[in-house]
């Protein structure tokens, strides 16, 4: 079954058989989808961690199609009806709609109006009237009169409905209806009569129709929305017309009086049966593929957030702005820890700029801090400002810091746990500063939904998007790597090969006997065994420790490689990693062999010249246009700067500081066509953008980044 599987794989994703079988023997193996993408570019061809996440979710799909197909061969077998045809037709269909359709004769019924007829003797009936020569219908159907079928019309009528089901179960009768829904099925949304003021937000949907395959997958997740909170009613049909005209080209032959009844039975199998039953398949297929674009665009969004640039090892001060109830500071050290906190009180109604500046200054001096966070939300701006005319006796980098997700990490487990003997608002302080350390570290703490880089993520499948997020977590985490001796038992969760249990154990052991010096130690770590220990350990640093190859990408089962390279030219590991001249000496086709090719020779020199470098960006400070507050300072063809906050397939919002994001359509984007918006901007992207439009009623501001000065 494995090479069945490779081979359909292989083709639809345009790679070769070889390249997917051995992916997939690594998964069975128990490898993670970051270690086979890093470690084992020979096994899979370097294949990247796209290819093998979707090697890996058809693999499963697959898998799941070919349970269902056991089940459907057993009871097609008990009911001795499994002929070797139809068993080699159902053995060979890999398409899950199309094995349905096969099984659909043979799958158990409820009582329907066919199975009625039958059971009163109509079926001699429709075999009469499918054949199509019968002149005299009722002549014919006045044979089959009894107690329960009393006039010939009621004979008729339960013949038809047989022959409808017969048509219904008909492949091909399903693939015909099939094919006029692909072409030109159109989605219809109507308002649910007196839901008007209740579903204003709806209002572009209260009488729409479009195309079902040129609608977008935020605008069909929109009506679906509509639908499932009872204001909208959502449909997909076809051209009915067409379809029958083609159903009864198919089944109804001649021109006799039994092909009149074969002709109704063909309207009534298509309207009562075939169309329903297609339209849902065509509504799941629409959704699940509106699903894919929304958890794509998510995925994408979470990964430039994650991989936003770190300030790095630094003393914050980090402030949760706020007016009645103060700004709650922070000061944390260079690691994250909170060294202490308290409330000022500079804005309305309080008003106590004198003390709070004093006291923002002299905790900058009893603290040393070295930059300043700030949350992006409530009274942001006003801190900003405040915060920039102190005078400080150093100098200070001034951050704006998204809060996004910061209420939901507060209030969670993992912060108690943290800061037991603090309030949410203190916890929220510290995240804000740790996020300007940290983005990726403090992140992991909070579930992806909850970070607001999305498109309508409450809408779609909750088990395929985090199923998806998960994976770009893993993904980042695993691209930066982890320091051992300082990370977070969250951040340790996503390591290739650990999960929640051996990151506890990781810190349980971290704690009762000091820092790791060594890779090899980990191996000291309760139930953390082999294969758990050849998945993580290239991922893991450790700063200053025992081998200097510990703080590199470089993997343990590589050491001897990188040793033997330094004893060939006379030098230690330590001077291999220190000297490019040395490095230069080394040949790499004198350590090729049957498992070490030159993928990872070459990844093995990358990292010597560059050890434990963090891959992502240096971090940037940016400042608001500072005669822009509110929304009411905002006119047409104003320029201004302005921050990414998150992307979707329609455009972008941006953050001109007004404390209301305004979109760059992607019409707006650019002076040529683009079909994503990912091609032009990422998160948190400082750019320019002018102002088109703005509607201070519905809190709405459009913006443009097309011809600027």
């Amino acid at each position: 079954m494995q090479q069945i599987f490779s081979e359909i794989i292989a083709r639809e994703l345009n790679t070769t058989v070889h390249q997917v079988k051995n992916t997939l023997a690594l998964l069975d193996d128990g490898s993670t989808i970051p270690f086979i993408s890093r470690y084992r570019k020979e096994a899979t061809g370097g294949l990247d961690e796209v290819i093998i996440a979707n090697i890996k979710d058809r693999y499963d799909k697959l898998k799941e199609i070919n349970k269902r197909k056991e089940t459907i061969l057993k009871t097609i077998d008990e009911q001795n009806k499994l002929t070797p045809e139809l068993k080699d037709k159902i053995e060979n269909t890999w398409d899950a709609n199309e094995l349905e359709d096969l099984y659909l004769p043979y799958k158990p019924k409820r009582k329907t109006r066919a199975v009625k007829a039958k059971e009163l003797g109509l079926e001699p009936l429709a075999r009469i009237l499918m054949k199509q020569y019968e002149r005299d219908v009722y002549d014919r159907a006045s044979s089959f009169l009894n107690e329960n079928v009393q006039t010939e019309d009621d004979a008729l009528q339960g013949a038809r409905d047989i022959i409808a089901e017969w048509i219904n179960e008909n492949k091909t009768a399903r693939d015909i209806v099939r094919s006029v829904f692909e072409r030109n099925a159109v989605i219809n949304s109507k308002l649910v009569k007196g839901k008007e003021e209740e579903g204003q937000k709806y209002k572009d949907y209260f009488d729409w129709s479009e195309p079902l395959k040129k609608c977008p997958s935020h605008r069909l997740l929109a009506m679906r929305r509509g639908e499932n909170e009872g204001i909208l009613k959502v449909n997909i049909t076809a051209d009915d017309e067409y379809a029958t005209q083609r159903l009864e080209r198919f089944f109804v032959k001649g021109n006799t009086e039994a092909s009149a009844q074969v002709s109704l039975a063909v309207a009534d199998a298509y309207k009562r049966l075939i169309a329903p039953s297609i339209e849902t398949e065509f509504s799941a297929s629409s959704k699940e593929k509106a699903d894919t674009e929304a958890i794509n665009v998510f995925a994408k969004n979470l990964r430039q957030l994650l991989l936003s640039p770190p300030l790095g090892q630094k003393r914050v001060l980090a402030i949760d702005p706020g007016y009645r109830t103060g700004c709650k500071v922070v000061c944390l050290d260079a690691a994250g820890n909170l060294l202490h906190n308290e409330t000022i009180f500079p804005h309305p109604p309080q008003n106590e700029k004198g003390k709070a500046m004093k006291k923002i200054d002299s905790l900058v001096d009893a603290y040393k801090i070295e930059a300043i966070a700030i949350g992006n939300g409530t009274a942001s701006r006003e801190t900003e400002a405040f915060i920039r005319k102190i005078r400080f006796n150093r100098e200070l980098q001034v951050y704006v810091v998204s809060e996004d997700g910061a209420s939901v990490y507060s209030a969670s487990k993992v912060a108690r746990e943290e800061f037991p003997q603090y309030d949410v608002t203190v916890r929220g302080a510290v995240s804000i500063g740790r996020r300007l350390l940290d983005p990726l570290a403090e992140l992991v703490k909070i579930d992806p939904k909850s970070i607001g880089v999305g498109q309508y993520q409450h809408d779609v499948d909750q088990g395929r998007l985090k199923e998806s997020l998960d994976l770009v977590v893993e993904s980042c985490v695993n691209l930066v790597g982890v320091n051992l001796n300082t990370a977070s038992k969250h951040l340790l969760t996503y390591v290739s090969g650990l999960g929640p249990q051996l990151a506890q154990n990781i810190v349980d052991y971290r704690k009762d006997n000091g820092e790791f010096r060594n890779r090899n130690e980990l191996k000291k770590v309760p139930r953390l065994g082999a294969k758990a220990f050849e998945q993580c350990a290239g991922f893991l640093r450790i700063k200053g420790g025992t081998n200097p190859l510990d703080n590199t990408a470089v993997h343990p089962e590589s050491y001897g490689i990188v040793k033997k390279m330094a004893e060939d030219i006379g030098c230690t590991v330590q001077e291999l990693i220190d000297k490019k001249e040395l490095r230069d000496k080394v040949n790499l086709n004198r350590y090729v062999t049957d498992k070490v090719g030159m993928p990872t020779l070459n990844d093995i020199m990358k990292e010597l010249e560059k050890p434990g470098l963090d891959p992502r960006k240096a971090i940037k400070v940016f400042e608001f246009a500072k005669d822009v507050h509110s929304i009411d300072d905002l006119k047409p063809g104003m320029e201004l700067p302005g921050i990414v906050t998150n992307i979707t397939n329609f455009g972008a919002f941006v953050d001109v500081g007004v404390k209301q994001d305004g979109l760059v359509h992607i019409s707006q984007m650019a002076d040529r066509f683009i079909s994503d918006p990912n091609d032009i901007v990422t998160l948190h992207q400082h750019v320019q953008v002018k102002v088109l439009d703005v509607d201070i009623s519905r809190k709405r501001i459009q913006l443009s980044m097309k011809g600027l000065n």
